[in-house]
């Protein structure tokens, strides 16, 4: 049996579809079934359970609004993997988190791999690198899985937020000075279970392939609905953001993709996969 965290999210969606097109037994929470930040009640929860795997797509996303709330955010991000950690070891499950390209402040023009030192510029970021350290010490049959930039079908996420803004405005400016990868949850998630079937525990990278920036982003999917605006790049200083932004944060899946032996999709066949998704839904 496999335990999901974080279920109602992207990612905890798409491995629920997963799971359910290889009829792969699994239990799905969120936040009302099971509150991650209470060790106590995730032993609790798993007790008599027979749970052989737990995947948790928990985690607090709001980069901004981390600068003021960073108790909560250290909570989620940090100590609550570490926890559901501890509960895996105790039951002998294999353990899988998910991490950012976040952690690294940006200094490269090439991808940062497993090897790269991060130097997180931000609460969000900091707390995640915590939790990646936290977990990998705790308990050795544990997955960490860094990605970027990730959109599905289930939540908000940036490409949602394109389609709508296109919607009611003829004009759209978007920054060109933040560059890293978009990956798709379905993909994310198709590719984890790949490199979770192998046991080869330990850190890796897993995003789309290819780069783009915000604004590249945002062509792609403006120029794929048909939208006329005007569409202009802008820089990030422009927003006034109270967290820091890394300028590349681009990471390689090469090592993930060596051991799983195939290539994640480019970002732009996951977009278009995406925008058939949202149509047939």
């Amino acid at each position: 049996m496999i335990l999901i965290t974080g279920a109602n999210g992207q990612l905890g969606h798409d491995f629920q579809k997963l799971f359910d097109k290889l009829k792969i037994g699994y239990i799905a929470t969120d936040y009302k079934e099971l509150d991650i930040t209470d060790i106590e009640k995730i032993r609790e929860f798993v007790k008599g359970k027979d749970i052989k795997l737990i995947i948790n797509c928990a985690a607090y996303n709001d980069v901004d609004k981390a600068e003021s709330e960073s108790e909560l955010c250290y909570k989620l991000n940090a100590y609550a993997p570490r926890d559901l950690a501890i509960i895996a070891k105790e039951i002998k499950a294999v353990f899988v988190t998910y991490s950012t390209d976040f952690v690294f402040e940006g200094g490269k023009k090439v991808p940062y791999t497993e090897e790269d030192i991060p130097n997180p510029p931000s609460v969000y970021a900091k707390a995640k690198y915590e939790g990646e350290k936290q977990t990998l010490v705790t308990y050795e049959k544990t997955f960490v899985i860094r990605t970027s930039w990730v959109f599905g079908i289930a939540n908000n996420n940036f490409n949602k937020q394109i389609i709508n803004w296109s919607k009611g405005k003829d004009k759209l400016n978007i920054v060109d000075d933040q560059t890293s990868v978009p990956t798709y949850s379905k993909d994310l998630a198709e590719f984890s279970w790949e490199l979770i079937k192998t046991k080869e525990y330990g850190l890796y990278h897993l995003s789309n392939d290819g780069e783009a920036s915000k604004y590249d982003q945002a062509k792609y999917i403006l120029n794929s609905i048909g939208w006329n605006g005007e569409l202009s790049t802008a820089k990030t200083i422009d927003f006034k953001l109270p967290a820091k932004r890394s300028e590349y944060s681009k990471i390689s899946s090469e090592k993930a993709e060596k051991i799983i032996g195939k290539k994640m999709p480019t970002w732009q066949d996951g977009i278009d996969r995406f925008l058939e998704e949202i149509i047939e839904k």
